[in-house]
């Protein structure tokens, strides 16, 4: 009888334990999020890069949705990741810029027309993250890389609802300061969330090793990775054996011999007071394309250890950029043709990027979706696949469901950037974009079904559909918390230096 009440007491155990575990965590999806920096459109083989190479992307890519339009929310950084992490359009945070930016009006003089406002330069606490939705969830969160949403520790991924943070700080890119013993993406690093390795160690590798551990570590919880390489923003470095295989491809396939760079392009007489500017329009860069390279591998890393887990099929992973390719500046190290500008401009090489979504469960993957995404989306849709409610008004749809929005995105970028490019903003509805590009006034319509590069400005031929755009444009900046700029008052356009 002892022994017949001993079993029952067990029983009523681990009843009450199985009830009283939260169903929230049961079965539910892994989500690995890859946040890639100033990684281009055509920085991937499978949008038809003919120097970089990227397999493991492409392989991944195969088994994902891909979308064609696939948009960062910004042409710069901090905006873009805000956006990632809240679902909401930069405007809604009020980051706008990269952060902490430069000082608002800096060298403005007689050569902007126009002054920027103060926006913030963090991703204020009271902004609900996706990592602390999912850790209410019960899942186990995880930061690592990138994070350029704060400058000060109390605005850092573990105050942001990651229950760890490997590598994410207030800098925007790896610390290089050879006086101080630090090498970029070489140990040292010089990272305070991030403990130096081997003299030698690779950054990249370094992410993808952590990340690989942390997944082996917790295995058996539902979890989330946010994995956001700090690749391939500057500075341009890359392991040499891997330079060096780019050299030769370079040398084989005649670019070594090309002219690689445009050094008076049109657009720069229309700027501001910087004159250093130049544009590549071939890729050819062997310490860029090294990068590329390093970056691939790691991504490879990742699926290969949720694979050997026996997690990749409950695994979601979103991959991204939070901006276009780097065309004009620092080097100058990327080409984002047939999309025009790069990153800084509200033209398509700015905002325009590798996008696309693996799903969980036996979903056949290999669709390649004209629907458009953005940053906004990666929120909204992450929680809605793994079954969970939005605890906020979002911006963003789940873009894998959803058919309620509108074919319509927006960007606002009121800053005069380190790129080149003008302050601005855009509208895009269909096959049609509208820029409205404050310094020169101007609005430019294109047809980015027939005119992927933006070269034919359709707004004298199409006044009527160019005036509903901007109309739209307008409503939508005053419903978002658009911050305009202000008239310079020593504009002086007479005075105006043009090249």
């Amino acid at each position: 009888m002892k022994n017949v009440i001993v079993v029952l007491v067990m029983y009523a155990i681990l009843v009450s334990c199985k009830s009283n575990t939260p169903k929230d965590s049961v079965n539910r999806p892994n989500v690995v999020l890859i946040v890639t920096d100033d990684l281009g459109w055509m920085d991937v083989s499978y949008n038809g890069s003919s120097f970089y190479e990227t397999p493991n992307i492409d392989a991944l890519a195969k088994e994902s949705v891909r979308f064609i339009n696939g948009y960062a929310s910004s042409p710069v950084c901090s905006p873009s990741r805000a956006s990632i992490q809240t679902g909401m359009y930069p405007t809604n945070v009020d980051v706008t810029n990269w952060i902490p930016g430069r000082a608002a009006n800096k060298g403005a003089e007689k050569e902007n027309r126009w002054l920027s406002n103060v926006t913030e330069d963090k991703l204020h606490l009271k902004y609900t993250t996706i990592a602390e939705v999912l850790k209410s969830k019960d899942y186990t969160t995880c930061f690592i890389g990138k994070w350029h949403l704060g400058e000060t520790e109390d605005l850092w991924p573990e105050n942001q609802g990651y229950d760890i943070n490997i590598g994410g700080a207030g800098k925007g890119h790896p610390n290089l300061n050879r006086e101080n013993g630090v090498h970029g993406y070489f140990s040292p690093y010089g990272n305070p969330r991030l403990s130096d390795g081997k003299e030698g160690e690779y950054l990249t590798d370094r992410l993808g090793d952590e990340t690989v551990a942390f997944m082996e570590k917790n295995k058996d919880k539902s979890f989330f990775v946010n994995l956001s390489f700090y690749q391939v923003h500057t500075p341009l470095q890359a392991k040499s054996e891997y330079v060096s295989q780019y050299q030769e491809k370079r040398k084989s396939l005649g670019r070594d011999t090309l002219n690689e760079l445009d050094f008076n392009p049109k657009w720069k007489a229309g700027n501001y007071i910087n004159r250093t500017f130049k544009e590549r329009f071939v890729q050819a860069h062997p310490t860029y394309a090294a990068m590329v390279k390093s970056m691939d591998e790691n991504v490879g890393k990742v699926v290969e250890k949720l694979k050997s887990l026996d997690l990749y099929d409950n695994t979601i992973i979103v991959f991204t950029s939070d901006n276009g390719g780097l065309s004009t500046v620092n080097g100058s190290p990327t080409s984002n043709v047939p999309l025009r500008g790069g990153k800084g401009w509200l033209y398509e090489g700015g905002v325009r990027v590798p996008f696309f979504i693996k799903r969980a469960g036996n979903i056949k993957g290999g669709e390649i979706s004209n629907t458009m995404v953005s940053s906004i989306d990666i929120f909204p849709t992450i929680l809605s696949e793994v079954g969970i409610e939005y605890p906020h008004k979002v911006d963003g749809i789940n873009v894998l469901k959803d058919n309620n929005r509108e074919e319509v995105l927006y960007w606002h970028y009121p800053h005069y950037g380190n790129q080149g490019g003008n302050p601005g903003s855009a509208i895009r509805k269909g096959k049609y974009k509208l820029i409205h590009d404050f310094e020169t006034g101007e609005k430019l319509l294109f047809d980015l079904e027939n005119d992927l590069s933006e070269k034919h400005n359709l707004y004298q031929e199409l006044p009527i559909l160019a005036a509903s755009l901007y109309s739209q444009l307008d409503e939508w900046r005053i419903r978002n918390n658009a911050k305009m700029m202000k008239p310079n008052p020593i504009w002086n356009k007479a005075e105006r230096i043009v090249e």
